[in-house]
């Protein structure tokens, strides 16, 4: 049976309310020995012509949606997972707000780092996900995934 793909997009910054509710959520799993957590949060990079106070992030979401499923599945074969959230933002975030929010767990700790290490490299490698800095200048530019 294919699993149901999952909507990863969030409009807006992600909130610590939904950190925190996902966080909590699992504290009836019993059978979970360790999470790992990956936070991407809107740096104030200063840049030659200004400095960054958002960055508007726009995707081509049914191919993302779709390439996000594809990498998940591949993660669950990889590793011995409980489960596992991904939530990326859309739309104007502002520095300082968190934009990227991975959640992994398992039976033990290492799976759980492991993977959420190897998702956060893919989704910054392989979701058509673009971010464009805005400056204190007015002026934007594309950011570089890196």
């Amino acid at each position: 049976m294919e699993k149901k793909i999952k909507n990863i997009f969030v409009q807006g910054c992600i909130s610590p309310e939904k950190i925190a509710s996902s966080i909590q959520s699992h504290g009836t799993k019993t059978e979970i020995g360790g999470h790992s957590i990956f936070l991407g949060q809107v740096r104030a990079d200063a840049l030659e012509n200004g400095n960054v106070v958002a960055i508007d992030y726009t995707a081509y979401e049914d191919m993302a949606l779709e390439k996000c499923h594809e990498i998940r599945e591949s993660i669950f074969s990889k590793y011995p997972l409980s489960c596992m959230h991904i939530y990326h933002s859309l739309g104007k975030i502002a520095v300082g707000e968190i934009c990227l929010f991975v959640f992994t767990s398992s039976k033990h700790r290492r799976a759980a780092i492991d993977a959420c290490n190897e998702l956060v490299e893919r989704i910054k490698s392989e979701l058509p996900i673009w971010g464009k800095e805005i400056l204190d200048t007015d002026e934007t530019q594309w950011k570089l995934n890196n």
